[in-house]
């Protein structure tokens, strides 16, 4: 780990930060630390650290706005990358937005919004990248980022920067080619569709306050736990369990939502993941039904 990281900074890779905590950069607030964080300034300095790491054979972990990821308690070995303010860019060109991966999706779908622009009215309650929401395929609203990704640009494991273009992204149900193919998304080219610019407001509106009413927007989680099953809905399945409030240490089902597991203050991953083994083992004992978590644990067991 010491020759990693005299590597990366005689290469001037932005930030570099020992034994850092990773609770304050996930939407959940829960985490131990991270052995090194690493914060490259923009996609040179990413591609050079993540050349420097593939050489090392040390393992790491991307995040961007730290949502849909439920860190380990003991932390991170290795090096976590987080995406910098240097891949945090948006350019409107007609119909076309070409964003960062660092971009928040919320802010990011309200101006695309204002210029006029239909097709990520979905998006402004999703709590995470533009990287992430490549990655996962993020949708809602019967939406989703494969609808409207025209090209992405990504920095594969060994270094080397690709495009792929969407039919490339092998898309599905929340999974892309990058769930066998790793890779961290430095850039996407969307391709929106012109539109009257109060019509996809009203639409963002009503999408943005029908999330407010529904979803503990307001609390600390990471959006929804779990994956809906084929012809069914997670939140649903969970409620009519009569979960809704059911708590493990500091970790509860929101009452408003079924699908949000809520940071209630001092929650830790375990609380979440023991909280999580009891809504799958109720929702299949009494439908059948098997949950998929849509979160992604990581970190040290």
């Amino acid at each position: 780990m010491h020759q990693v990281i005299q590597q990366l900074l005689a290469a001037g890779i932005g930030q570099v930060h020992l034994d850092e905590p990773l609770a304050p950069l996930t939407t959940w607030k829960i985490g131990g630390p991270a052995d090194a964080l690493v914060i490259p300034d923009g996609k040179e300095q990413l591609a050079e650290t993540v050349r420097i790491l593939h050489r090392s054979g040390l393992p790491y972990l991307t995040i961007g706005r730290g949502s849909n990821m439920l860190i380990s308690d003991k932390g991170v070995r290795g090096v976590v990358v987080k995406l910098g303010k240097g891949l945090d860019y948006i350019r409107f060109d007609g119909s076309f937005i070409t964003a960062g991966g660092a971009v928040s999706l919320i802010p990011l779908s309200r101006m695309a919004s204002k210029q006029g622009l239909s097709g990520l009215e979905f998006a402004g309650g999703i709590p995470g990248s533009v990287g992430g929401a490549v990655y996962m395929n993020a949708g809602a609203h019967g939406s989703d980022m494969s609808r409207i990704l025209k090209e992405a640009e990504i920095v594969l494991e060994t270094g080397e920067t690709v495009r792929l273009r969407n039919e490339e992204m092998e898309y599905a149900y929340r999974h892309s080619l990058l769930h066998s193919r790793p890779g961290i998304v430095t850039e996407a080219v969307l391709e929106m569709r012109p539109g009257d610019r109060k019509s996809i407001e009203a639409v963002y509106a009503a999408n943005k306050e029908r999330r407010l009413k529904t979803q503990p927007l307001h609390l600390a989680s990471a959006g929804s736990t779990f994956r809906n099953p084929e012809g069914h809905y997670a939140a649903k399945l969970i409620e009519e369990a009569g979960l809704k409030g059911y708590r493990v240490g500091g970790a509860e089902v929101s009452p408003l939502h079924a699908n949000f597991i809520i940071n209630t203050g001092g929650a830790t991953a375990n609380d979440v993941l023991g909280l999580m083994e009891h809504i799958k083992q109720t929702v299949n004992d009494t439908f059948g039904v098997k949950l998929i978590p849509e979160v992604l644990f990581v970190g040290e067991p």
